[in-house]
């Protein structure tokens, strides 16, 4: 079902109301009472076993006796009969159904579970499309439906929003109604028994009344549905979500690093992320990031210029703006000449500019003129006033405006009027000329980052295409086989260290050759043909953080001593664990590379979002460290970068004193190389690579873990 199916949902002819009541502060009662005082122009058919009328509305005994077939019917019945109503509905010719009733499951009660199936059953031969159940209502302001029972009717406007949560519809209108913010669309989705995310996504996308897409969202239902309607609708317009449950009460324990660190928030980010969408953290700063993409275009990039009336004000955006990671714009010696012209030779000499607390209005003007007739240097400019009894707040606010308008730019300018009392003044004067502007420099420069973070997140959105300097053709093949032959004997289990590394291998990942020993002896035996030392790991399907129970042994000068610590692996194992087999040891040849940078790549399968990828910085410690960022596959090699770009240990990876910078590019390549094979295998639930070792000559992965599972 399309898009275009909603349309009889908010834009409906007609509404019928099964539930409607005489009795004050009821659900049937709130909700005939807003249907009817709402402003909408149709037939509103209330239906009652025994009222003859509802709120001096005819009223009708049944779906069977309504005189029409409504586009909407509103159902506050008992739960056991909701099947048969919609099923009536249906036959009668209705097109969309509200259930306000909640009881169908939601607590994984058997008989409710029945009632939702049942309820779909009847609605599936006529098309009929339901919201809920368990939910507040829908609103469509600009088509006078309130079709909720909300204590208050929204004032119409251009934005959309969609939760779950009826709890959140009735305190977002509160919020929003002293604020003059109007919406085209409220809805509450419920239990989302069939109308979803995806569902609004692909309708408000589609909408011309909808400028803006808000969502607040607890779980999404078909995963792979809402992100390529999220995809679709970040195209044409500003998405923006909040996520609530970024932090579980408790978390299950992963058997790999990959799978505890790739929590189900951190997933939700990548895919929000990777779909073009902003996340924000809370209800305030959503609406603030709307009001902010409404009137800014998104800047360039992230270099900011800001000039103050006062150097401390100065100062603490600029500690504000680097702490969220922008830029401060660098100022050319022609701008610093032409800045010396119009200011007094006090002033700052670097941006932040100090146009000093003695700043007339017109010291203003021909600043921000001259800032904007060089605008290449500036992707944005913040302008900060302090109230001073040299110049009112309005006579600056108007000194601004004329040199935004002499100059001709169309560069993003953001302002901060600070203090109250008379600030409150100029900052009218702003928002009368369509200025952005802002209480506090804090609340700007977080305006600027969201305008930045928005704009970049909708270019790398779409990013799907290949590596196109990678001309590398894996043998899927051979990963098929090594894949197949370990299921073949249980429905789930890990790989052999070699035989994770042959997987790898196979989609062009460089590693360390491994061999299987199934003794000590043998083992000493393989190490004979090493030119140098020897690493020795505990083989054991049982264990898979080997280190933890001195499982790996590293710099074997001998063979002898590779047969020694063989031996003194299994005594070690048999005391920590005597139930755990060893299938042998793996032994590799010890790779020395002084300098070089320990990583961890890795893939997990998420529960509803299906594969995903993860980078950062690697060794032992990987949960304490917590410097990894996830991404969703496919990559092209610019997605890549930017996971990579995501962590700090980026930072270093660019070399820094003595040290060299890692190769960027081979790692990007392994991202992109991992991103196909999990993709192609979807047998592999989790995959950790830790170490990775990068250095200037490449990377080359120390320790891979491949978990599988029959699908």
């Amino acid at each position: 079902m399309s898009a275009r199916d909603l349309d009889r949902l908010f834009r409906p002819g007609s509404v019928a109301l099964v539930g409607a009541s005489r009795r004050a502060g009821s659900i049937g009662a709130v909700i005939a009472r807003n249907l009817l005082q709402a402003g909408f122009t149709g037939p509103i058919l209330p239906v009652h076993p025994t009222n003859r009328s509802v709120a001096g509305v005819l009223a009708y005994p049944d779906v069977k006796s309504l005189p029409i077939a409504p586009d909407l019917a509103v159902i506050a019945t008992p739960p056991a009969t909701v099947p048969g109503l919609i099923a009536d509905l249906g036959a009668l010719g209705a097109r969309a159904v509200v259930v306000i009733t909640a009881g169908f499951g939601e607590g994984q009660d058997a008989r409710g579970r029945a009632l939702a199936d049942a309820m779909l059953e009847a609605a599936r031969p006529h098309g009929l499309r339901i919201v809920g159940p368990n939910t507040l209502g829908v609103l469509a302001p600009g088509s006078g439906l309130n079709a909720s029972f909300a204590h208050l009717s929204p004032a119409s406007g251009r934005i959309g929003f969609a939760t779950q949560s009826g709890a959140i519809v009735t305190s977002v209108i509160d919020w929003a109604k002293p604020r003059g913010i109007g919406f085209s669309h409220l809805v509450s989705l419920g239990g989302m028994l069939d109308v979803d995310y995806a569902d609004m996504l692909e309708y408000l996308s589609e909408d011309p009344q909808t400028e803006s897409i808000l969502l607040h969202i607890e779980g999404v239902k078909h995963a792979d549905r809402f992100l390529a309607a999220a995809l679709a609708a970040t195209r044409r317009k500003p998405v923006l979500v909040v996520k609530s449950g970024r932090h579980p009460a408790s978390a299950k324990a992963a058997a790999s690093h990959t799978g505890a660190l790739a929590g189900s928030d951190a997933v939700y980010d990548a895919a929000f992320r990777r779909a073009g969408m902003l996340r924000v953290d809370n209800l305030e700063e959503l609406f603030a990031a709307v009001e902010t993409l409404a009137d800014l275009a998104p800047p360039r990039g992230r270099r900011l210029g800001i000039l103050s009336n006062g150097g401390g004000i100065g100062v603490l955006a600029t500690d504000e703006l680097l702490r969220l990671g922008g830029t401060l714009a660098e100022l050319s010696e022609p701008t610093l000449a032409a800045l010396d012209a119009v200011l007094p030779a006090t002033w700052s000499r670097r941006n932040p500019i100090d146009i000093i607390g003695d700043a007339p209005p017109e010291r203003t003007r021909n600043a921000v003129r001259v800032l904007l007739e060089h605008d290449h240097e500036l992707d944005a400019l913040l302008v900060l006033n302090c109230p001073t009894a040299v110049a009112t707040p309005e006579d600056c606010a108007r000194a601004l405006i004329e040199g935004v308008r002499a100059s001709g730019s169309s560069l993003p300018i953001l302002t901060s009027w600070v203090g109250e009392e008379t600030a409150a003044r100029g900052r009218q004067v702003l928002n009368d000329a369509q200025i952005a502007t802002y209480d506090t420099p804090t609340q700007a420069i977080q305006a600027f980052m969201r305008l930045v973070d928005y704009r970049e997140r909708r270019s790398i959105a779409h990013e799907t295409q290949p590596d196109a300097s990678d001309d590398f053709e894996p043998d899927a093949q051979r990963a098929r086989e090594i894949v197949a032959r370990r299921l073949a004997t249980d429905d789930a289990g890990w790989l052999s260290e070699a035989d994770a590394s042959l997987v790898l291998a196979a989609y062009g990942i460089d590693v360390v050759p491994t061999t299987i020993a199934d003794s000590p002896e043998a083992a000493g035996r393989v190490a004979e043909g090493f030119e140098g030392p020897a690493v020795l790991k505990i083989a054991s399907p049982d264990i898979v953080h080997k280190s933890d129970v001195g499982g790996v042994r590293l710099g074997l000068e001998s063979p002898e001593a590779v047969v020694r610590a063989a031996q003194e692996m299994t005594e070690r194992l048999r005391q920590h664990d005597p139930q755990a087999r060893i299938a042998g040891f793996a032994v590799q040849p010890m790779i020395r590379r002084r300098h070089a940078f320990e990583l961890i790549v890795g893939a997990h399968v998420d529960a509803q979002f299906g594969p995903v990828l993860l980078f950062g910085q690697g060794g032992t410690a990987v949960e304490l460290i917590d410097d990894t960022s996830l991404e969703l596959p496919p990559l092209s090699h610019k997605l890549a970068m930017e996971l990579i770009a995501r962590t700090r240990i980026h930072r270093q990876l660019r070399g820094y004193r003595d040290r060299a910078p890692a190769n960027l590019d081979a790692i990007a390549r392994t991202l992109v190389r991992l991103g196909r094979l999990v993709l192609e295998r979807p047998e592999i639930e989790s995959l950790d690579i830790n170490p990775l070792l990068a250095d200037p000559e490449g990377v080359v992965a120390l320790d891979a873990r491949i978990f599988v599972r029959r699908r």
